[in-house]
């Protein structure tokens, strides 16, 4: 510890969100450089390494190959693929003396691509697969929590080639029994759960999350079994209800209801229902919305759901990739001025069938509607006009939407959508991300190859992910507590921290003895040999997070010396004699 390149604070860093990010500066593993870029120091580097180590083990054991991609690329794969335009502004864009442009590599589908088709032509050459960890580059608008949102990162990649689908969905099963051990092996709780492949395209495609109440992801799981990321739920749409014998819509005047909860009060106090009372879950609320495309161009979109739910903004952002949402502004009201702000009907959206060869309608707003608003369903919703609503709105017969759009909030409660019970919300670290591209990339950069019968053949590919890096955070939020780190053998800089705490040469004597003993027999070791007290190292050791420490102290008087369990708190004497042995019988070397 004298030597070692590592100075622990006793104060939390000002940008601070969340427990993995304060314990990992104040101890000393990681330091700020600019908003989401970080350092590594050497206590850092070595758990870094240490998931690394785990994961290039477990993707050779499938037989995947390691690679490594520069960071820094050429534009025209992204083109081809047009993925310079689509990533907007999370691109890192520059150029060189010559003007061409360039990328900082936000991702390698391309490069992994270009590289079997420069290299293979043959269905005997496949099924492939290549992996890379490498440092990734992504402008974030917002870094935050230190390693689990940052700009720059580190990634493991992966990408499968083969010559069918049935040759996929082996590589993808492959792929996915490696993630499982890779993150058994890391030691936290995770859950698998259906995902949505968004930019990256493709079919199948699933979430590896670490359980974690700071997380950044909503998932929803069942008692029978089934697991989503938010963004994923599928709301079965509702059947259709016949509505011949319906009442006719009729608009009645509502001063003063610009909320939901103001009109059911109202509608409830001036038009009773006679079978029961109105609810929010009858009004149709219709929701304005900007999407602004890649290109920057700017479209309105209007959706339309239930009033008792609200818009999840996850869930609209993944189902309208690569744009992006913003809000819908007064400057935007001005530009439409049939809508009327707090009281808007579906009529007031230009909605209609425009006739072939026609010029579409400037004002008309293409209008999605939630899976509940089925053919035939009913509802109160604005009439476009200040102070009243429409009452027995009938879908399909009073207005029809341009179709469906799943983006409602889902609750606790709500049925699963396999019918395996009600659905349960938790929070989770994305760690791993797998999906079956396709023929995406193979499309768009020709990546061909002679199949069985000698005919050109596009081949199929698979991604899979892992963030590195993230890993480190994502296990130190689940395992540290109040005092500090506390790491799992398997990741942990040193197996074991000898602490001298005493006075006197003899101390730092037998300290440096056990510790010289443990290394011979294979042991990673951090001696503290330094001249401070023994509240000063015991207070540092609980922030390192040694799984395990060994006190050389007071009781080397009387031929004792302590090891204590930083996972359990535990603490234990042992004769100086046979500590060696029982500090190699307590880490599973004995």
């Amino acid at each position: 510890m004298s030597e070692l390149f590592v100075r622990t604070l006793r104060e939390d860093p000002a940008d601070a969100e969340v427990p993995s990010h304060r314990w990992l500066v104040r101890a000393g593993y990681i330091r700020r450089v600019a908003p989401g870029i970080y350092s590594w120091l050497p206590l850092g580097l070595q758990v870094l390494q240490n998931v690394e180590k785990i994961v290039r083990e477990e993707m050779n054991a499938i037989g995947a190959q390691e690679v490594r991609f520069p960071g820094l690329l050429p534009r025209e794969p992204y083109e081809a693929t047009n993925r310079w335009t689509e990533y907007g502004p999370n691109l890192f864009r520059l150029t060189d003396r010559k003007d061409a442009d360039l990328l900082l590599g936000p991702t390698h589908e391309e490069m992994f691509t270009l590289l079997v088709k420069d290299l293979y032509s043959s269905y005997k050459d496949l099924p492939l697969a290549l992996y890379q960890i490498q440092i990734k580059y992504r402008d974030e608008a917002r870094p935050r929590a230190g390693l689990l949102r940052g700009r720059e990162f580190i990634m493991k990649d992966s990408y499968s080639f083969d010559i069918d689908d049935e040759g996929l969905q082996r590589s993808y099963d492959r792929h996915r029994q490696a993630y499982i051990k890779i993150f058994d092996r890391l030691g936290f709780d995770y859950v698998i759960v259906e995902a949505m492949s968004g930019a990256m395209g493709g079919s199948q495609s699933e979430e590896f999350l670490a359980v974690a109440e700071n997380g950044e992801d909503t998932f929803v799981r069942s008692p029978g079994g089934y697991a989503a990321n938010v963004e994923a739920v599928r709301i079965a749409p509702v059947p259709a209800v016949p509505y011949d014998d319906a009442p006719a819509a009729r608009v009645v005047d509502t001063p003063d209801t610009p909320t939901i909860e103001a009109l059911v009060t109202l509608l409830n106090q001036r038009h009773p229902r006679a079978d029961r009372a109105w609810t929010a879950a009858d009004t149709l609320k219709n929701v304005l919305v900007m999407l602004r495309h890649p290109d920057g161009t700017r479209e309105p979109l209007a959706i339309g759901l239930p009033g008792d739910r609200e818009v999840e903004a996850k869930r609209l952002e993944a189902h309208v990739e690569p744009a992006a949402v913003e809000a819908f502004t007064e400057a935007d009201f001005k530009e439409y001025p049939n809508l009327v702000k707090g009281y808007l009907g579906p009529g007031a959206l230009g909605l209609g069938e425009v006739a072939e060869g026609a010029a579409p309608d400037p004002g008309r707003i293409r209008y999605l509607v939630d899976p509940r608003v089925g053919e035939g369903t009913a509802w109160v919703t604005g009439a476009d006009e200040s102070g009243k609503h429409v009452v027995d709105l009938v879908c399909g017969r009073d207005f029809t939407a341009d179709g469906l759009i799943d983006v409602a909030e889902i609750r606790a409660g709500d049925p699963a959508p396999d019918g395996s019970g009600e659905l349960q919300l938790a929070r989770g670290i994305e760690m791993g991300h797998i999906f079956q591209l396709g023929r995406k990339y193979a499309d768009a950069l020709g990546l061909k190859v002679l199949d069985q019968n000698g005919k050109q053949a596009t081949v199929t590919m698979g991604s899979y992910g892992i963030g590195v890096s993230r890993a480190v955070a994502a296990v130190a939020e689940a395992t540290c507590d109040e005092k500090g780190l506390v790491w799992p053998r398997t990741l942990a800089p040193y197996d074991v921290q000898v602490l001298a705490t005493g006075k006197g040469e003899e101390v730092l004597a037998k300290a440096t003895e056990i510790a010289e003993a443990l290394v011979a027999r294979g042991v990673r070791v951090l001696l503290d040999d330094r001249k401070a007290s023994p509240g000063v190292k015991f207070a540092d050791a609980e922030v390192l997070g040694m799984p395990t420490s060994v006190v050389v102290g007071r009781g080397l008087v009387d031929g004792v010396v302590e090891i204590r369990d930083r996972r359990t708190g535990d603490k234990r004497e042992v004769s100086v004699d046979s500590a060696v042995d029982e500090v190699l019988a307590e880490i599973g070397r004995g």
